[in-house]
């Protein structure tokens, strides 16, 4: 995994953002397309900002949701589908954006996504990481094991105490206690990982994933084992590691 500390977060993104782009551009010279993986949530806004504004050809670009909440409309404001149509789809039009809708029988939207995942294969995963160290929204202990490309998650109390601390949601009451995620097998068969994790409140999360067990226990851990990670981190998310700030 090779670790890049930026001094700000809007740095972050636009290195994050940069990489990315240049990965989906070799993808699309090589084999005339590119498959990508999306997430939402605030620690990708500023990634997202610079990723819109790159010079691609998003006409040759499928890309696939990670995750969404069971039970919400793409309308609601913490729909993660609302969120990428606002912040991603409806500004650059890639051939086919794959949502996650969260609001039909679940089970039976993990089987067709896991259908269409299967026959693209995914170039560029752009990911974060959560405060309780999650990856989409397994969260811990996650399922390593399962071959199935979506599932049905519990969400537990520190992960919807983020989205309740992020402002997506007035109440605890309100956050959802179910979601469809990728899985972590999904994920890891992305052919480049390139995961934005800013802000001091995930500083914990950082320092466990590359420090601890690699775990279900620590989701986000198994990131190590992937064979090309880039980890985007500032100052604030990187503060309990160590080392110098990357130029």
């Amino acid at each position: 995994m090779k670790i890049i500390i930026s001094k700000t977060k809007q740095e972050l993104g636009a290195k994050a953002a940069q990489k990315g782009a240049e990965l989906i551009r070799k993808a699309i010279l090589e084999n005339g397309e590119a498959n990508i993986i999306v997430a939402t949530g605030a620690s990708q806004f500023e990634m997202l900002n610079e990723l819109v504004t790159e010079d691609i050809d998003w006409s040759l670009v499928t890309a696939f949701h990670l995750d969404e909440y069971i039970g919400i409309s793409k309308n609601h404001p913490a729909s993660f589908r609302k969120y990428l149509k606002e912040r991603f789809v409806d500004i650059v039009y890639p051939r086919k954006f794959n949502y996650v809708d969260g609001s039909k029988d679940p089970q039976a939207e993990c089987k067709r996504l896991g259908e269409l995942i299967g026959k693209h294969p995914i170039d560029v995963a752009f990911v974060g990481i959560g405060e309780n160290s999650h990856l989409a929204f397994n969260d811990p202990p996650a399922d390593f094991e399962t071959e199935e490309a979506y599932l049905v998650v519990n969400l537990d109390k520190d992960c919807r105490s983020q989205q309740l601390g992020e402002g997506w949601f007035p109440t605890i009451d309100d956050v959802p206690k179910q979601a469809i995620s990728m899985s972590i097998k999904q994920i890891m068969k992305s052919k480049a990982i390139i995961c934005s994790v800013p802000d001091e409140r995930k500083a914990t999360a950082v320092y466990n994933t590359l420090n601890s067990e690699i775990s279900p226990l620590c989701p986000a851990s198994i990131m190590r084992q992937h064979p090309q990670t880039e980890l985007f981190l500032d100052e604030a998310s990187a503060s309990k590691i160590g080392g110098s700030v990357n130029s």
